[in-house]
């Protein structure tokens, strides 16, 4: 499964080049979420704007993936999500358990935020 990476100062943009998500796209992408991690920007935004169709099945690994980032002190955000992906993610009960931002802005927004609030409470 091919993706692209676009690294940020504070986060990384993986988007994949396939138009469906299946069982190989997220366990691929878990695998690249997993093997960028400690590079020094362990923040995630994957944009879906490609990916048109999905396998119901497959959605419950994007849970994973978003509590293993959150279990460790990382972010990780789903932008652009096409209506029939997110319709798939709101049946699977999916889309109340991870961040999903409809445009990259917002995703930003919510990866600054959370960087924010982890130094602020690092802090105390």
């Amino acid at each position: 499964m091919e993706f692209k990476y676009d690294t940020k100062p504070t986060y990384i943009v993986i988007t994949p080049a396939g138009t469906h998500i299946d069982a190989n796209m997220t366990a691929s992408l878990r695998q690249n979420l997993q093997k960028t991690t400690g590079e020094g920007n362990d923040n995630y935004i994957i944009d879906l704007q490609n990916c048109s169709s999905a396998d119901n099945s497959s959605l419950a690994q994007f849970v994973h993936m978003h509590n293993e980032c959150y279990e460790n002190g990382r972010s990780l955000v789903f932008t652009a999500v096409q209506d029939a992906v997110l319709q798939a993610l709101k049946e699977g009960d999916i889309a109340d358990e991870i961040n999903i931002a409809p445009t990259m802005q917002e995703a930003v927004d919510i990866i600054s935020m959370e960087i924010l609030e982890r130094d602020l409470l690092s802090e105390e």
